[in-house]
């Protein structure tokens, strides 16, 4: 009867660790528009390219709907979830909160070890830049801002942005091959760590909330990316297209 039971454990265990790898997989893919918005998935394609069955792939996709990262439409399909305009002003405005706070606990607590860290981060994000590579560059600057987190002594606001930006980081990504876009994340990325460095935590916070407004968009934003990519009945003007 032991073996039984442990036999139904490790199935139920190894059914856990399959959804739970499809689900990052697909998440990353979403994220970084992979899979574009709109796309449609299929449960049977994923589960044959990830060689599990089709019971993780649904488990996966259900978490994914949880995230608001993919729509399942009974009768029809499933689909990657379109970015919702009107959801990103306030998960910025959030993301801000979060991050003013965690800045200011950076500059009383960062050591120097963490602040050459910070440093490294920074160049690196440079380097992306100038060499056009969009993924290092989200890599890095992702890095920084979990490092000024994890400076100020709480790893876990980082954790809590995370989900509260995962629509924006879809916009965000679309944002970055824009000329000059990156160079600016980096010179407002160098203003917060000087902040940090000098210890002043009304400027790091101003650095940071300057940074983060910049994430904002108009309508001259939407009119360079593809229209289905987006739910656009945001009810504010500044938010549609002409």
């Amino acid at each position: 009867m032991l073996t039984v039971i442990g036999g139904v454990r490790d199935r139920a265990s190894r059914g856990r660790t399959a959804a739970t790898t499809v689900h990052g997989l697909l998440r990353d893919d979403i994220l970084s528009l992979r899979l574009a918005p709109g796309s449609q998935l299929n449960e049977k394609d994923i589960a044959a390219q990830h060689g599990v069955s089709r019971t993780p792939v649904r488990e996966a996709l259900l978490r994914l709907s949880d995230e608001g990262l993919v729509d399942i439409v009974s009768k029809s399909g499933t689909y990657v979830s379109r970015i919702p305009l009107a959801d990103l002003p306030e998960a910025i405005t959030i993301r801000r909160v979060l991050e003013q706070h965690a800045v200011r606990a950076a500059v009383e607590r960062a050591s120097r070890s963490q602040i050459i860290e910070l440093g490294a981060i920074v160049a690196r994000t440079a380097e992306a830049a100038e060499a056009g590579d969009t993924e290092a560059f989200h890599r890095a600057d992702e890095a920084f801002h979990e490092a000024i987190a994890a400076a100020g002594g709480h790893p876990g606001v980082w954790s809590l942005v995370r989900h509260v930006k995962l629509q924006v980081d879809r916009f965000r990504r679309l944002t970055l091959p824009l000329a000059g876009r990156m160079a600016r994340v980096v010179a407002e990325h160098d203003a917060v760590l000087k902040a940090i460095e000098q210890r002043r935590p009304d400027a790091a916070a101003e650095a940071m909330g300057r940074h983060l407004d910049g994430l904002k968009l108009g309508a001259e934003d939407l009119e360079r990316f593809n229209p289905d990519f987006f739910l656009e009945d945001t009810g504010r003007p500044d938010l549609k297209r002409a």
